[in-house]
């Protein structure tokens, strides 16, 4: 039984600041009480550096950072030896882009992606056309901000070798159909690459079935602390690639006349001391979410945010972009208000949002405006505090916005 009043126990910045309404999870997520004692458990009971000691709470800690990769293989479908960990999302796609870069991309390629995309899903690409000469292409959209696979078969020519987009776009929540994608991608030879920073925590993942070439996401947008994030590849792919970053850890010999011989992937992807006591944060909050089971996050998710955007059509002082979604955030604007004034609004009811562009800059060309607000929920959000928001939004107006500053 998923009961939302049972589980917002667990969450200690739940208990402690029942005044909040926290709807700031695109951002980052809160953390429960299993991931925080995770993390003082290895700080007060085998705190060592992993892959170095030869004594007991080395190996203890050993057995918990290793232990996480099969945690997250089993969330997200993979194999173990198919998980790195790194630092974030941002690293991850870096990476990808990086060792493509030095497996197959040359002058004139084309890597193909959307326009909704966050930041760190474009511009590694436009670095990469900037100093080897590829090319990026964008696949249309709708103005909810999802891709058609006609479009996606229109953009597809014998130049593209990547195609990279989100799995949920981070402002308007869209949900791409990336099994479909992939199938394309795969029949013109070129790569999937999919950013999973708003899906994977929320949904149901499984990187065998969409057949997808590389995932990444991060730890702290689904319970877990921040610093660390996941890179997925697919075995034979993270063998063939080239790592970022060289140093200790991730190699196995090194020679005076420079030679040097890498372990096997992931290791070779975790150059130095790496986040320890975060990636065990990590395989506990993982574990915490398929305790919940993610069919029951997204069907409760699914209709907490039908019922906000019900609620929120019925507001004639607000704009709605894209209240046809399913999943993600309610994306909006309240009418002749600059979004950053009217979020401080909001703020100053104790109702956390975000407001901005969100890191997806060429995003206005789609929905008309550069800046909105952004109410993204998660599993421990409520109807009561959709209602409670609601309320507040109906008060937002220049006099109230400005008001709230002198």
């Amino acid at each position: 039984m998923f009961d939302v009043n049972e589980i917002r126990k667990d969450f200690p910045m739940i208990v402690n600041r029942p005044d909040l309404i926290y709807f700031d999870n695109g951002a980052t997520t809160y953390k429960p009480q299993s991931v925080i004692d995770a993390i003082v458990g290895f700080y007060t009971g085998y705190t060592s550096n992993v892959e170095r000691g030869d004594y007991e709470t080395a190996a203890k800690a050993d057995k918990a950072y290793d232990g996480t990769r099969k945690i997250i293989a089993k969330l997200i479908h993979a194999e173990p030896e198919e998980i790195a960990f790194n630092a974030n999302i941002t690293a991850s796609l870096n990476q990808i882009a990086y060792g493509l870069s030095r497996m197959i991309l040359k002058e004139g390629d084309v890597v193909l992606t959307t326009e909704a995309e966050h930041a760190s899903n474009l511009l590694p690409w436009f670095r990469l056309q900037k100093d080897i000469g590829i090319k990026v292409e964008y696949i249309p959209v709708d103005r909810q901000g999802v891709c058609h696979i006609e479009d996606v078969k229109k953009a597809m020519h014998d130049k593209v070798k990547v195609v990279a987009m989100a799995h949920v776009t981070n402002v308007l929540g869209s949900v791409q159909p990336i099994k479909e994608i992939a199938a394309i991608a795969h029949e013109n030879g070129a790569f999937m690459v999919v950013d999973g920073a708003q899906s994977v925590g929320h949904r149901i993942i499984d990187v065998k079935d969409m057949n997808i070439d590389f995932l990444g996401f991060s730890s702290h947008k689904m319970c877990g602390p921040d610093g660390v994030g996941v890179l997925y590849g697919k075995y034979k792919l993270l063998q063939q690639m080239e790592p970022v970053f060289m140093g200790g850890g991730m190699n196995a010999r090194f020679y005076p006349d420079g030679n040097i011989i890498l372990k096997d992937a992931p290791i070779k992807f975790e150059a130095g001391t790496p986040n320890i006591e975060g990636v065990i944060g990590l395989g506990a909050a993982a574990e915490y979410l398929m305790h919940l089971g993610m069919e029951n996050i997204m069907a409760y998710e699914k209709d907490l945010r039908a019922y906000f955007a019900e609620k929120m059509l019925h507001l004639d002082n607000i704009d709605f972009y894209n209240p046809d979604n399913e999943t993600g955030p309610i994306t909006f604007n309240a009418k002749g208000v600059f979004a950053q004034d009217a979020a401080g609004f909001l703020g100053s009811r104790n109702i956390c949002v975000r407001s901005g562009n969100h890191c997806a800059k060429i995003l206005h060309d789609i929905i008309g405006t550069d800046q909105t607000i952004r109410a993204s929920l998660y599993f421990y959000n409520t109807k009561e505090e959709v209602d409670r928001f609601v309320e507040a939004a109906k008060e937002i107006s220049i006099e109230n916005a400005i008001g709230i500053f002198f």
